[in-house]
């Protein structure tokens, strides 16, 4: 093989080819190339899966920062397990449960949840579908066995295809698979464990009894944990999330409309405002959530300001009143990010009237947000609906004042002529606005007057809420009862003067 050495001057360096005999030519690298790659490649195995390690470290970090809670939740895991795991451990219990205490093991990792609702539901649905399909499939034993072997499979088969069927059927109707979907669960596989097993086992009452009962004691240490040590209550995260789906919306609903009509000379909006309008999104996103919280909600005991059946379905009818009006703030959002916008001195025109409106109509959210806050009805809601409504009529009557013939203002044709050199009645022709122009500003009305009359039946929802968990009176109304009336100060006035 011939070659030729040849250097090259590439980026301030010596780049040595060598010719081969096919005409091609070889770039020979330095040692000190190749170790850096080897270094460097073994810098990335190393410390590539650290720092992936240390983002997820951080990560976990950060959320245990923000919601202490679910760092407790964890360590109330930990105890009940270590706790139960006693049945194993010592030999008095261990010699009085034997291998069924396995099965509250199981009941504690499969039981306990984040909130109480939640941890209830499951124990409860748990308990009673175990005890009931066990005492059933020893029932079905007892009297499978005094038909004969012959036909003892054939009713245990029977029995565990009728009742499978007819449970899992039951899972399909709305009512029971909303809160006994679990159990329904839970029924069919003890059902069937209690059934197939007991054509094997002699003892299938004890065996039956043994399981209950560590299933119970499962269920009941996690009850308690999960009520005594930091409770976390799917009725008061409902509460939360309800007041502040309301917050979004109100000020997602102020964002918009000052980022539509902002001064084009002074369009400086800092980052809280462009962060605003995105809060209705998680309205929108909340339906699943919700739902289940209030699932679990109606499970639990009376605490804190919710009394035994507190009406947590109201929340939900709330919850869709609030998303109506989030689906009109999402259509709002098309509209304003539409490349068809209308011209500035048509949104000048009704500027006043749309801003005026989304103020009140975000004075109304924020004022349910605060009554349900308190629990506190409000003295001032039927105010501010009256002051929204007159807004929304406002806004009609500006609509109408539009003129027929839309023609820019005198000092955009002066300027516009300056500029052009061309005479007025050209460029006013050239300027006015076409009906596609208003097309846009009649959209954003009409959604506005659509979000203004959801907005009120959100009002209602939250009113009937308030007639049914009887919030509190409001204090305006409680010192106007507080002041004497006019009659009562003139009867004192009278015997002032009587007795001087």
């Amino acid at each position: 093989m011939s070659s030729n050495m040849v250097d090259e001057e590439k980026s301030g360096g010596l780049q040595w080819t060598i010719n081969m005999p096919e005409g091609t030519s070889k770039v020979l690298e330095p040692e000190s190339r190749l170790v850096q790659r080897i270094s460097s490649g073994l810098k990335g195995l190393v410390v590539g899966p650290m720092m992936k390690v240390w983002r997820f470290l951080v990560k976990s970090w950060n959320i245990g920062t923000d919601e202490p809670k679910k760092f407790i939740h964890c360590l109330k895991v930990g105890l009940a397990l270590s706790i139960v795991s006693l049945f194993y451990y010592m030999r008095p219990l261990y010699d009085g449960f034997g291998g069924s205490a396995m099965w509250a093991i199981m009941t504690v990792v499969v039981v306990f949840e984040y909130t109480v609702g939640a941890t209830l539901c499951k124990s409860i649905n748990r308990a009673i579908a175990t005890a009931i399909a066990g005492y059933l499939g020893v029932g079905v034993h007892w009297i499978a066995s005094r038909c004969g072997e012959n036909f003892e499979p054939i009713i245990l088969g029977t029995s565990v295809f009728i009742f499978a069927a007819a449970v899992t059927f039951s899972r399909f109707i709305p009512t029971v698979k909303a809160r006994f979907d679990y159990g329904a669960l839970i029924f069919i596989l003890t059902f069937s464990l209690v059934s197939v097993s007991g054509y094997r086992v002699d003892k299938l009452f004890m065996m039956a009894h043994q399981r209950v009962s560590t299933i119970a004691i499962g269920t009941s240490l996690c009850v308690l944990i999960s009520m005594l040590f930091c409770p976390v209550w799917a009725g008061t995260q409902l509460h939360q999330q309800t007041i502040r789906n309301l917050e979004n919306l109100a000020s997602s609903l102020e964002g918009y409309l000052a980022e539509y009509f902002k001064d084009e000379e002074t369009s400086t909006i800092n980052e809280e405002i462009n962060k605003k309008p995105q809060g209705y999104k998680c309205v929108i996103n909340s339906k699943a959530t919700e739902e289940s919280m209030a699932n679990f909600a109606r499970w639990e005991p009376a605490h804190g300001n919710f009394t035994f059946r507190y009406p947590w379905k109201q929340y939900l009818k709330i919850g869709a009143a609030a998303r109506n009006c989030a689906y009109c703030i999402d259509n709002l959002d098309s509209c304003i990010n539409s490349e068809m916008q209308a011209p500035e001195f048509l949104k000048k025109h009704i500027r006043e009237e749309c801003t005026s409106l989304s103020a009140y109509c975000s004075e109304v959210l924020k004022e349910l947000a605060i009554m349900i806050k308190t629990m506190r009805r409000s003295s001032e809601i039927d105010v501010s609906v009256g002051e929204m409504n007159f807004a929304v009529q406002e806004l009609h009557n500006a609509l109408k004042a539009l003129p027929t013939q839309f023609a820019p203002p005198q000092s955009m044709l002066s300027k516009a002529e300056d500029h052009t050199h061309e005479k007025p009645e050209n460029i006013e022709k050239s300027a006015k606005a076409s009906i596609i122009e208003i097309l846009p500003l009649a959209a954003l009305v009409m959604l506005l007057t659509e979000a203004a009359g959801r907005i009120e039946e959100t009002v209602d929802a939250v009113n009937k809420l308030a007639s049914l968990a009887e919030f509190k009176a409001s204090r305006d109304k409680k010192c106007k009862q507080n002041q004497p009336t006019e009659s009562q100060q003139d009867h004192q006035s009278m015997k002032i003067s009587l007795k001087s």
